[in-house]
């Protein structure tokens, strides 16, 4: 079972020149539609005067959605280039804007293809490629009687607890590695008066 993925660490830029046109791009490591839309936002405040912001996007570890925008650019010649470079790297929750100022010289159908690709490729390239555990939460109630029991498995299983609740009863949420799933929900279930879900 794939249980990892692959992203970026931080923001990054890159440029391309081509005939007096300038495609500055920005990569960016993103989990949500909010996100895209305050950093479009942004980017379109601080290029006011640029003649095209583009993009693609991609996010999700299983189940991943993307987009690609062209932004006045002729169909497939901005968002679908910057997106088959998310896609030849493998990255996913990641966006890649690139901002056009037009140069006064049409750069044609493979001109603009190849504008944008380089653009978002060189702002991945300016950044570092990290690989990040696909992860399950769950969510596991039981009484003070089983604390200790409780408490040791996730100290033997090595297990990175998220939240505690310890008022009448308690309640921990961990995450496990996708692959560890089954066995540490096993562990749980056959523990007579824990109580554990799948959150996540």
């Amino acid at each position: 079972m794939k249980d990892t993925y692959q992203t970026i660490e931080k923001i990054s830029e890159g440029l391309f020149k081509d005939k007096g046109s300038k495609f500055i791009s920005y990569a960016y490591p993103i989990t949500n539609e909010d996100q895209v839309k305050e950093i479009l936002t942004e980017i379109k405040k601080s290029h006011h005067s640029a003649r095209h912001h583009c993009y693609a996007w991609r996010m999700g570890t299983e189940n991943i959605t993307f987009r690609a925008n062209d932004d006045g650019e002729p169909s497939s010649t901005a968002g679908k280039p910057i997106l088959g470079q998310l896609l030849s790297y493998d990255l996913t929750n990641i966006l890649i804007v690139v901002v056009r100022y037009f140069g006064g010289t049409l750069l044609g159908v493979s001109g603009l293809i190849n504008a944008y690709k380089s653009a978002a490729a060189d702002a991945i390239n300016n950044n570092n490629i990290i690989e990040k555990k696909i992860e399950a939460v769950f969510e596991i109630q039981f009484s003070y009687n089983e604390l200790n029991s409780v408490m040791q498995i996730l100290k033997n299983e090595n297990i990175n607890q998220l939240t505690t609740d310890f008022k009448e009863s308690c309640m921990i949420r961990f995450s496990v590695r996708k692959s560890d799933a089954i066995r540490v929900n096993r562990l749980f279930e056959d523990f007579y008066g824990v109580k554990i879900t799948l959150i996540n």
